[in-house]
């Protein structure tokens, strides 16, 4: 079962990354894109919306990365692999909401 524990901590590394801009815009009082916004991902929700959104998102994180196996950060492979998840999805993000937010896509 051990690649499936390391599933989990790829996709609990995208759950945490996806957490930090809806918690920082939100923190703020920012607007910020999220799932519920009017066109889908692409229009802003409130600040209030971010931060729930955002404590959503750590929750999962949390979940998957300190509930399924055991995860231990000083681990290279553990670690490695919920880097990447949060690499790939800050890169995807990067490139998708750049193009909304003054960023070059």
């Amino acid at each position: 079962m051990q690649w499936l524990h390391l599933l989990a901590y790829f996709f609990g590394g995208v759950f945490l990354a996806n957490a930090l801009p809806h918690l920082v815009s939100g923190s703020i009082g920012h607007a910020f894109q999220t799932p519920f916004a009017t066109p889908r991902g692409v229009g802003r929700s409130s600040s209030t919306i971010n931060v729930l959104w955002g404590f959503c998102n750590l929750a999962a994180g949390y979940v998957l990365l300190c509930r399924v196996g055991d995860f231990d950060l000083r681990n290279l492979l553990d670690a490695s692999v919920a880097g990447a998840g949060a690499f790939v999805l800050a890169m995807a993000l990067t490139a998708h909401f750049g193009r909304y937010n003054g960023g070059k896509p």
